[in-house]
């Protein structure tokens, strides 16, 4: 008796909770409806996927599409297409935009600028300040809110908090897990006069590991404190790994691929201020310790953290050039590029892109391939070589701080609840994004 689907797609070597092996897969009303040898199927969409491995949708948990206020250098139709053409399923987009999420109105704004404009799915974190702390229950219960994010440095007026009673306050209030930059801001501005003007390699001497693993301490206690579940953001620290390795009960942990790949002095060098970023990329004790933190398991997600600024402000002389580089779009051909060179399992690839995303931060729907679930698919030729360049990258900045690199492993297709939305690095049909789904909302 044939099957009638809506989608198959033939031959892939899929990754999943069954291990890897060659399996078909077969899409009903955007869900995936049977995985196994499908041999007498049919489907109004046959996807040839032989030779290509089938993973769950890729899901980057950190990224600024800059939209609304600061267009002239993203927003979210430029940014998901960059995602998608990376094979990118799901962001989590960040609160720091003009004017900033932090109420329900900024927040329901998003939305509906995003739905069926964005190519991938979304969810935006709200920003908790001073302000707004006693709206957090209701805050992080609204749809398409992935949550409270808290910058503890490197931001400016409202969502800034440097002092331990206001994070106190926030964190006894949050109910879902929340994320945090973790970076003092007192010892940052105690340290200013490090800076180095033209000289970018002096960022990571400005903000430096000791920054980080004060506000870190901080957080973590205060988490455990209250018994409140917090997302430790773009770890960049041997310290911080070592220390969060030990506290893992109320803390998770993010890393993102500029620091498992870009090494200080060299980055700085080449790239000079587009390689600035908040924390900053250190040097190869920093980065070897990173890994190790994948390896051990203290790691629990991977985000791009991508944060595009134009060329014209990135190359202003240090410190007055931006921190922040497009990423959304090189996650994972960078990362594949990492599991070839024997860094990393494809498994483990998976684990920090879908599994730990939606363990973390409990989706409905997406981060495996299974019966029931979302048809959310990245799908990669492991074989494939190519080479970074600025021209492929779709973000409205135009630059990556990879131009050049030659990488292993390459996102060829990605389906958005059983739609492709990308093949071969072309946008295909209209924008469909809906608000990603929560357990807890």
């Amino acid at each position: 008796m044939t099957e009638y689907y809506d989608v198959l797609i033939k031959g892939g070597t899929v990754v999943n909770h069954d291990g890897i092996g060659q399996r078909d897969i077969g899409v009903i009303g955007g869900r995936i409806a049977a995985i196994g040898r499908l041999d007498a199927a049919a489907a109004a969409d046959l996807v040839d996927a032989s030779d290509l491995h089938v993973l769950p949708g890729v899901i980057d948990t950190q990224v600024h599409f800059r939209e609304p206020g600061l267009e002239q250098k993203e927003d979210l139709e430029t940014g998901s297409r960059a995602a998608v053409v990376g094979g990118v399923t799901a962001v989590f987009e960040m609160p720091n935009t003009k004017p900033l999420t932090t109420s329900p109105d900024t927040l329901s704004d998003k939305i509906e600028r995003a739905r069926h404009r964005m190519f991938c799915d979304f969810a935006f974190y709200v920003g908790g300040t001073r302000e707004n702390v006693d709206d957090i229950p209701t805050l992080e219960n609204l749809q398409g809110s992935a949550g409270i994010k808290v910058f503890m440095g490197a931001s400016t007026g409202d969502l800034l908090v440097e002092d331990e009673p206001s994070l106190d306050r926030i964190i006894a209030r949050i109910r879902r897990r929340a994320a945090f930059h973790s970076e003092d801001e007192t010892r940052l501005r105690e340290r200013a006069g490090l800076r180095r003007h033209g000289d970018p390699s002096s960022h990571p001497v400005w903000r430096d590991e000791i920054a980080a693993m004060i506000a870190t301490e901080r957080l973590v206690r205060l988490a455990e404190t209250h018994r409140k579940r917090i997302h430790v953001l773009h770890i960049s620290t041997a310290e911080e790994i070592e220390f969060l390795g030990r506290h893992k009960e109320w803390a998770s942990v993010e890393v993102t691929p500029h620091h498992l790949t870009l090494v200080a002095p060299d980055c700085y060098e080449r790239l000079g201020t587009f390689a600035q970023m908040n924390p900053p990329v250190r040097d190869e004790r920093h980065r070897a310790a990173i890994w190790a933190g994948i390896a051990s398991g203290v790691v629990d997600v991977l985000g791009s953290d991508h944060a595009p600024h134009t060329r014209e402000e990135k190359e202003h002389p240090y410190p007055e050039s931006h921190s922040g580089m497009t990423g959304v779009q090189t996650l994972v051909p960078i990362m594949l590029d990492h599991v070839n060179a024997g860094r990393l399992s494809l498994t483990r690839f998976v684990d920090l892109t879908s599994h730990g995303p939606a363990r973390l931060f409990g989706l409905r729907g997406k981060g495996r391939l299974a019966v029931g679930f979302d048809a959310d698919l990245t799908v990669v030729d492991m074989k494939r070589t190519e080479t970074i360049t600025h021209n492929w990258i779709q973000s409205r900045s135009r630059w990556t701080p990879y131009d050049g690199v030659q990488v292993k492993g390459w996102p060829v297709g990605t389906f958005v609840r059983g739609r492709c939305v990308a093949w071969n690095g072309d946008i295909l049909g209209s924008a469909d994004g809906e608000p990603v789904r929560f357990l807890e909302v």
